[in-house]
């Protein structure tokens, strides 16, 4: 099982594409695997080596109990990197993968030659149900007892409605998430704040929005493309997991995207 040790923690990930081929790493979103990118692979091994990883506290990544940060997880992600011998890549990552990119871009942006940040948020302002309440519930009940709060929040009524198959494939790596590990990022997304640090990015970037998206609005990826230099932004059809949802758009903007540099 091709895994690495990195921060203490095991991190499991998946190697598609040709050896020669330019490097592109993935990360996942809260309470996913590297298999939300299943529709992904075929259009972009043919331009890209890809790299997919399963988050710390997700997938057969080792789950540590405890908060996690936002810095811990990009720790993670540029660990991943050395492990593997990349001394720079390019990089997409949606939602929480796309927090993880924004540390990364301001933080290490040598390591990297292009960004693309999809349905993600600099800051998540608490709203009527806080993360403390979230953590709660998960604890509480286990991840059945957000799997359909969580599917509603990410997927149209429509899509649920045409796509069933996805949906149910969705479903499966919420609940095989371990609770302890979702929790942990849950903690790490609740104290972000990226928004300052945005301010000063070197690395181009493609912010993508989800047009129904309510897990992160389109007004918060509008605030990370205004934010960072020379950053560009396009909206999909769709919720949160646009690459999904819309995964022609999704690959067609992130190829032409990464193919310009």
């Amino acid at each position: 099982m091709p895994e690495a040790m990195i921060n203490g923690t095991s991190i499991y990930y998946q190697i598609d594409g040709s050896d020669d081929a330019p490097v592109l790493l993935m990360s996942n979103s809260l309470g996913t695997n590297l298999h939300m990118w299943d529709r992904q692979v075929e259009d972009f091994t043919k331009s890209f080596r890809l790299v997919r990883y399963d988050s710390r506290g997700h997938g057969k990544s080792g789950a540590p109990d405890g908060a996690y940060s936002i810095e811990m997880l990009a720790n993670d992600a540029l660990g991943l990197l050395d492990h593997l011998g990349i001394e720079k890549a390019n990089y997409c990552g949606l939602s929480k993968g796309g927090m993880i990119g924004q540390w990364m871009a301001a933080n290490a942006p040598s390591r990297f030659n292009r960004m693309v940040l999809a349905n993600t948020s600099a800051y998540m302002p608490k709203g009527a149900t806080t993360w403390e309440d979230r953590v709660n519930m998960i604890m509480d009940g286990g991840m059945k007892a957000g799997v359909d709060m969580i599917t509603n929040i990410w997927f149209t009524e429509n899509f649920q409605a045409d796509d069933p198959e996805a949906i149910l494939k969705v479903r499966d790596m919420i609940l095989t998430t371990p609770p302890i590990g979702y929790c942990g990022c849950c903690w790490a997304i609740a104290a972000m704040d990226n928004r300052d640090s945005n301010k000063s990015v070197p690395v181009p970037v493609l912010v993508i929005i989800g047009e129904h998206d309510v897990a992160t609005p389109p007004d918060h990826g509008a605030a990370i493309a205004d934010a960072i230099p020379g950053a560009t932004s396009v909206t999909l059809d769709g919720a949160h997991l646009s690459n999904i949802e819309d995964t022609a758009g999704f690959n067609k903007a992130v190829l032409e995207f990464l193919k310009d540099g």
